[in-house]
């Protein structure tokens, strides 16, 4: 039913119906007359055009610039993250050593004292 509506017979028929005013006034004109024509958009202004040093070659370096530092800054960001992460390692590595340099000690004398009983 949408279909039947919109399209241009039955506008045309429900515009008719609707007013009074003729069907021939209703309808829309899509010839151009000498008004129209004299009454044309102004002229767009002139474009100077872009030289390919300009517009190609600077473009080009400001995405070069742009994504470089981009990269940077990623590589900036991870190079931090896991250079914490390994200092975090070394310190868990140097505290278990020293743990085990006191326990290794601590067997040292109990056998220096077990050595001792015996003699």
């Amino acid at each position: 039913m949408a279909a039947r509506i919109v399209s241009t017979g039955a506008r045309s028929v429900f515009a008719a119906s609707a007013t009074s005013v003729p069907m021939r006034a209703a309808a829309r004109n899509f010839h151009a007359t000498t008004r129209n024509l004299a009454e044309a958009a102004p002229a767009l202004p002139v474009r100077k055009p872009v030289g390919a040093f300009r517009g190609g070659l600077l473009g080009f370096l400001l995405g070069s610039t742009l994504a470089g530092g981009g990269v940077y800054g990623y590589t900036l960001r991870d190079y931090k993250a896991s250079n914490e992460l390994l200092t975090e390692d070394i310190y868990a590595l140097q505290a278990a050593c020293q743990r085990l340099n006191t326990y290794v000690k601590a067997l040292e004398e109990k056998m220096d004292a077990a050595e001792r009983k015996r003699k």
